[in-house]
């Protein structure tokens, strides 16, 4: 049985930064995506990072942390591997980077890319796109897209994308090279 993941909403996020009590953010989405945009002051722990050196993440995570993603589902999953490890006091910002920029709070923004989840609609709907139209000429190349509408059914009930997961592995979405020294000295050093 899974506990219920423990919600901090963008205004009572912007209040505790803006009034000196920021807890830890942890930005779990791909060094790439932090780079576009993210909330000062935030640190990138990619989710694969995070769920691989869970246990050694805890030991330098003893305050209040909040978690970050584009929608807040991979800061869910985030939460669960990180209370799985013996981290109390987890929290996810509803609505995640988007809900924080749709309220126009602070953001460092850096090269635009696509998020992941763009990303899959695209290549997604694309791939059901070409199969319906070549399988007018060869009638077996509908199962690709029966195939492809299968793999969005599991990842929506699942919470996990196998596609969103290949994606990430681009060098277009690697961004800078984010591995656990440089996240525990982030996470060690002067916090920003």
């Amino acid at each position: 049985m899974t506990t219920p993941t423990a919600a901090l909403d963008v205004p009572a996020l912007h209040h505790l930064i803006t009034t000196g009590h920021a807890p830890r953010l942890i930005d779990v989405r791909t060094p790439a995506e932090f780079e576009t945009a993210h909330i000062p002051g935030s640190y990138n722990v990619p989710l694969d990072l995070l769920r691989e050196h869970r246990d050694e993440l805890r030991d330098h995570l003893d305050e209040r942390v909040v978690l970050v993603c584009r929608s807040g589902q991979r800061a869910a999953q985030a939460e669960q591997a990180l209370a799985g490890a013996g981290l109390p006091n987890l929290r996810v910002l509803t609505g995640g980077i988007a809900a924080w920029q749709a309220a126009r709070a602070p953001v460092s923004a850096g090269t635009p890319r696509w998020d992941l989840e763009r990303q899959v609609r695209l290549v997604a709907g694309g791939i059901v796109l070409t199969a319906v139209l070549v399988s007018t000429l060869v009638e077996p190349v509908k199962w690709v897209a029966a195939f492809i509408g299968a793999g969005l059914a599991f990842a929506g009930l699942s919470n996990s994308c196998a596609m969103g997961m290949l994606l990430a592995t681009l060098p277009y979405n690697r961004g800078p090279r984010t591995d656990l020294d440089q996240v525990v000295t982030a996470l060690t050093g002067d916090r920003r």
